[in-house]
């Protein structure tokens, strides 16, 4: 019964409030990319939309899918990502693995709010669905960024 109760503890009202606001939600109209990932174990999906301006996301949307961890983080990540730049997400990527594989530091601004995930660290199989949003729009930006340098 203690790790049913630990789990239930796992899904604060703030990571609650998160999940049932998450800014840009949606798609877009008319994207520079957009990719769709999915978390094997779960099944949680998020689609993400962008459109950039000099290698600086100008717009976004994202559709998602998941569990309230995986909806907090997106609703975080939304709040945060128009102006950022693929050095910015790859960063905040990199430090939300880390918080969560290893109790490494909060996320950098804009993203610290992902600090509320934290307590998520002890639960592996979640780790995916909270990752989904980043690891899409680093894929997103990577395809943009190859786009533009092709043109």
């Amino acid at each position: 019964m203690s790790g049913e109760t630990d789990l239930i503890k796992l899904y604060s009202a703030r990571i609650l409030e998160l999940a049932a606001d998450i800014p840009h939600h949606g798609r877009l109209d008319a994207p520079q990319a957009s990719v769709k990932r999915r978390a094997p174990l779960c099944g949680s999906t998020v689609t993400v939309d962008i459109a950039c301006d000099e290698g600086r996301i100008s717009d976004y949307a994202a559709e998602v899918k998941a569990c309230a961890l995986g909806q907090a983080a997106a609703s975080v990540v939304g709040a945060n990502i128009i102006g950022c730049d693929l050095a910015h997400v790859r960063a905040a990527r990199e430090a939300l693995k880390e918080m969560l594989k290893s109790d490494g530091p909060t996320p950098p601004a804009p993203f610290d709010g992902l600090e509320v995930l934290r307590p998520a660290r002890d639960y592996k199989n979640r780790h995916a669905s909270i990752l989904l949003t980043l690891d899409a729009l680093v894929e997103a930006l990577e395809e943009v960024q190859a786009q533009t340098s092709c043109a």
